[in-house]
């Protein structure tokens, strides 16, 4: 008998801690407030989506819930903030641990946290890259001024072609950022790979996909801690590297059908027999445009030795700037359909979405189909991977 309520007494101490292990607290300060309320959103044990509410009483307020694991949370003084950039909104990592946050009324963004390891993890992080922040704010802050003067003339309902230059200065100063994103992506790599137990890491190689190669992406998640791998993190990569999979050269090109600019069915299947060149775009995307003289010269060149494109457009739901855009650029001599995404009251249905069976993270992206529709290219933005493209079509069309 003895031996039987020890060993209950053990096993309730483990569901015990267990149950705890999920619990999190904050208890917050916050200068300069002493009533109203204080938002918290973050994703609940059961995966849902939740947001609390907290009364401030003498400068402090208290926060309790359960997470699974680690993850990345908001903090905001009214329901009605959506930009991230408002001075009394905030993201920060919390954990089941018991913390402490202090904040500012009107400057959030400098809240000190403790008692969340994986936050510290961030912050060290962060100071690593400060010294690359500092030198690309310039570029940030023109690019914030000219991006602005694009919203407000697409809301003044300016000239098109007025509207098109705005866009295009405030891309060429985005472009600026480049060498920047460079460095900082390399203190990130270095990072995850010196922390595979994190989910620092992880959570940052989800945000790497659209820039790094399907194997360089295997190698790093290869390489975590089977806890990463089962966290909520890890799950979307592996489920993204499928995708990127069915995307990638070697693949057999999942088959798609569609209703085309024209009104027309279309079926990849229906281009077996050519060399057919999947051209991911969007009437607003800057570069996917300028290279559609480049495409013209290319499909001009190789269409009469078998060779198509078929433009799918990022554009549903604004489908008459897709048709502008195809009118003005002259390209409706190949064929073009949209990707087939719906809004819907609770966010989007992917069932026919093109984008979705071949890993398109990024726009342009071009990915080439031999006529056994076996993928052999898949080319991004930059002159490089232009390069490469056309060197594909000369070696496989060019006889």
């Amino acid at each position: 008998m003895k031996k039987i309520g020890l060993l209950l007494i053990v096993a309730l101490y483990c569901l015990s801690a267990n149950s705890q292990n999920t619990i999190f607290t904050i208890n917050g300060t916050i200068n300069g407030k002493n009533e109203g309320y204080i938002y918290l959103s973050y994703t609940d044990k059961n995966g849902q989506p939740k947001t609390d509410s907290s009364a401030i009483t003498n400068q402090s307020f208290l926060f309790k819930g359960e997470i699974n694991e680690p993850q990345s949370v908001s903090l905001r003084s009214s329901l009605r903030i959506r930009n991230m950039d408002d001075p009394n909104f905030a993201t920060f990592f919390i954990e089941p641990s018991n913390m402490k946050l202090e904040i500012t009324q009107g400057d959030y963004k400098n809240f000190i946290l403790r008692g969340s390891k994986t936050q510290e993890e961030l912050n060290e992080l962060t100071k690593l890259k400060a010294p690359i922040n500092t030198e690309l704010k310039k570029y940030t802050d023109a690019y914030k001024f000219a991006n602005d003067a694009y919203i407000k003339a697409v809301q003044a309902k300016l000239p098109q072609d007025q509207q098109d230059a705005l866009h295009k200065k405030a891309n060429d100063i985005r472009d600026q950022f480049a060498p920047f994103t460079a460095r900082k992506n390399l203190v990130d790599y270095a990072f995850i790979s010196k922390n595979p137990n994190s989910y620092i890491s992880v959570y940052f190689l989800r945000f790497k996909l659209s820039g790094l190669p399907l194997d360089s992406i295997q190698l790093f998640y290869n390489a975590f801690t089977p806890k990463i791998k089962e966290s909520a993190f890890g799950k979307q990569i592996s489920a993204e590297i499928e995708k990127l999979k069915k995307g990638s050269p070697g693949a057999i090109a999942t088959i798609f059908t569609s209703t085309d600019i024209n009104g027309q069915p279309l079926s990849l299947a229906d281009f077996k027999g050519k060399y057919v060149l999947l051209d991911f775009w969007a009437s607003w995307c800057v570069p996917c445009r300028e290279g559609n003289p480049h495409l013209k010269t290319l499909y001009t060149t190789y269409k009469d030795k078998g060779f198509e494109i078929i433009g799918i457009s990022d554009d549903d739901t604004k489908p008459e700037n897709w048709r502008n855009a195809v009118n003005q650029d002259q390209i409706g001599i190949w064929k073009h359909v949209l990707r087939g995404l719906k809004r819907t009251s609770t966010g989007f249905d992917r069932t026919n979405d093109i984008s979705e069976n071949f890993g398109i993270y990024t726009l342009p992206t071009k990915i080439l189909i031999d006529k056994d529709g076996k993928i052999i290219g898949r080319y991004g933005e930059g002159e490089v991977d232009v390069v490469a493209m056309d060197k594909k079509l000369a070696e496989v069309l060019g006889k």
